[in-house]
Parts: C-alpha cells; structure tokens; sequence
C-alpha cells in the first residue's frame, strides 16, 4: 500500500532540500526549495490575484527547462525580492543557467517565487526603503536541509487561514512501486480549512495516521452558501495558498504542467471557497529525475498528479494544525469551539 515517507514531508522527495528564514518582529518569513541538480519545473496559477516571478519562463516551450529553486515568500510584493536574496547566493557558487559560456559571464541562476499576503498581521512593517526579505531569502537558502519545519515557519509564519492562524505544512506519500510524491503550503488561504461547525478539517478523508488530529465531521450536510471559518472583508491579493509538490520521477515541462494542474485540486479539497479573485493560489511542480517515469507515461503521469493533489490537500491541513497561537490569531489546537 501506499505510505507517507520517513518525515511525510517534502524532503523525502530525493535530490531537494529545503531552508526557512524568518523575521518574528515583522511576522513574516521565507521558504527556499532547492534542487540538488537543476531540475523540471512547472507552475499552475488558480488564485485571481497573484503575485509571482519567473512563471512565464517555465512554460514549456520557452527556452528555460529546468530552474535552480523555488521561492515562497511572505511579504505580497515585496516578498518578491526573497528570490533575488537566492539568486545572488546561487549565482556566487556559480549556479544557474549559461546561455554563453565564457569565462567571467556569470551564469543566471533560475529562481521562480510566489507570495502572500501578510502585510497586515499586526506585525512590524516600518522598514522603510529596506524591506527585509532579499536577506531572508539569503538566510533560507543557508540554512537549507534535509527537514522541513512546519507550523508558524518560513512563508507560513504570518499566515492566516480563514479565521485561524495559518502556517506551512507537508505530506508526502510513496507509491507501490516507489516512486515519492509529497507537497509543502504556505496556509493563508481567504476560505475556511474547517467545516462548517465543526474541528474536522475539509481533508479529513485523506488524513494518514492521524497527522492532523483523526478529527472527523459529525455531519454530511453542508449549506452550499455557509462559509463559516472564512476571512471577512477580503482584500485583493490578501489571501493566498502558495505551494510546491514534487516526485523523484523523470518529467518532462509539459508533464509537470499536468501534474501542477491535478495538483492543484488538492486545495479544492482542503478549503472552502478556493480560488477566488482575490486568492493568489500558485502551485509549483518540481522533478528530481531521480528514477525514470514507467511506461505508459500518460498512466503515470495521472498516478503522480492524483497522489499530489492528496498530499496537498493534507499539507494544507497539516499548516493549520502544526499552527501555533500568534497575537490575536489563535490556532486550530487553541480554539474549542467551532469556526
């Protein structure tokens, strides 16, 4: 049977690593994921406000087929500049594409970013003409491992979801045959991870081995206009799930396109509403090439998107439960009635 990996995260995925940053007094913070090797990269954006970088050049006829990391940055469009912090780094190692190779030409690293809005968490945003998140983005992609800290870390640590604190999860799972697929989120959704009156989350049917509290709804009946636990008064670019999944599969641009793409009904499953105007819903899929992908290809590239969009939703579920009570925003574990 199909089982999350050792860390049912999404460094059991073979060949990344994974570095967080944050700023406590601003409440914001930054999450690098970097491939061992360049690797396949595609991007499915499904929120109406989004905020991103590089997204065009993974299309998969354009000129760039691999990229050097991924960023997820809290911060809305400043956060943006985490990934220059990432390309400065990788550039200084060398790291990067070569579209002339000669010496002294530098090489460009690749370096997709999506963001969030937290600018209005009651942190501390007086910083003027200097913007903290270039040197987060430094400090994550130092402090890149082979372990993911959940909870109030990285992109998640001024997240909010619906009406609770929100925060940065993962899931991973491992196929029968052994191929690894898992996803990381970044939790600020507008719409509620939690049913209607109750605790149970929206993933609840896919939860493994209580990893997100073994809470199930007392109700199969949902009013289709109750949107309990949402955010009031949403603002544009206020509310958003920025997300990566990954497989040590060998895909080609296109595939990860389509696994990005079915990855990206794991937030359908785990939040109510999801993909509104003014969500900025960014999926990433990353591929390691670590094992070549079976034949029939199209079977299984339907196999990879199926088991992403259920490590998704439980990443999503696992952000808002792993949460941690921050000033005024309370969280799933510290809320006794329903949302």
């Amino acid at each position: 049977m199909a089982r999350p990996g050792p860390n049912n995260s999404l460094c059991d995925v073979a060949g990344l690593s994974i570095g967080c940053a944050e700023d406590v007094a601003a409440l914001t913070g930054v999450t690098v994921i970097v491939p061992d090797a360049r690797a396949v990269c595609a991007v499915d954006v499904r929120g109406g406000g989004p905020g991103t970088r590089e997204s065009d050049a993974l299309a998969p006829e354009n000129l760039v087929d691999a990229v050097d990391a991924v960023v997820l940055a809290g911060g809305s469009v400043y956060g943006l500049a985490a990934a220059d912090g990432v390309v400065a780094a990788m550039g200084a190692e060398g790291r990067g594409f070569g579209l002339v190779d000669r010496p002294g030409t530098p090489r460009s690293p690749v370096v997709p970013a999506a963001i969030l809005y937290d600018l209005a968490n009651g942190g501390d945003k007086a910083w003027g003409d200097q913007p903290p998140y270039a040197a987060l983005g430094r400090r994550a992609y130092a402090a890149r491992a082979r372990a993911v800290a959940l909870g109030n870390s990285g992109a998640g640590l001024g997240a909010l979801a619906g009406a609770l604190k929100g925060g940065q999860g993962s899931a991973s799972i491992v196929s029968h045959d052994g191929f690894t697929v898992a996803a990381l989120a970044c939790v600020n959704c507008w719409g509620s991870t939690t049913m209607p009156g109750s605790r149970a989350f929206w993933a609840h049917a896919f939860e493994i081995g209580g990893e997100f509290g073994n809470i199930k709804p007392d109700t199969g009946v949902v009013d289709a206009e109750d949107w309990s636990g949402a955010k009031f008064n949403p603002q544009p670019r206020a509310n958003t799930t920025i997300a990566c999944v990954a497989t040590d599969a060998d895909l080609t641009p296109a595939e990860a396109k389509r696994v990005a793409q079915m990855a990206s009904a794991g937030l359908a499953r785990a939040i109510r509403p999801v993909f509104a105007p003014f969500d900025g819903d960014v999926v990433y899929t990353l591929a390691t090439a670590q094992r070549s992908t079976p034949e029939p290809r199209a079977l299984s590239i339907a196999r990879f998107g199926a088991l992403a969009a259920d490590c998704l939703a439980r990443a999503v579920a696992r952000g808002v439960y792993e949460a941690r009570t921050l000033g005024s925003h309370a969280a799933w574990r510290d809320v006794g009635s329903p949302v």
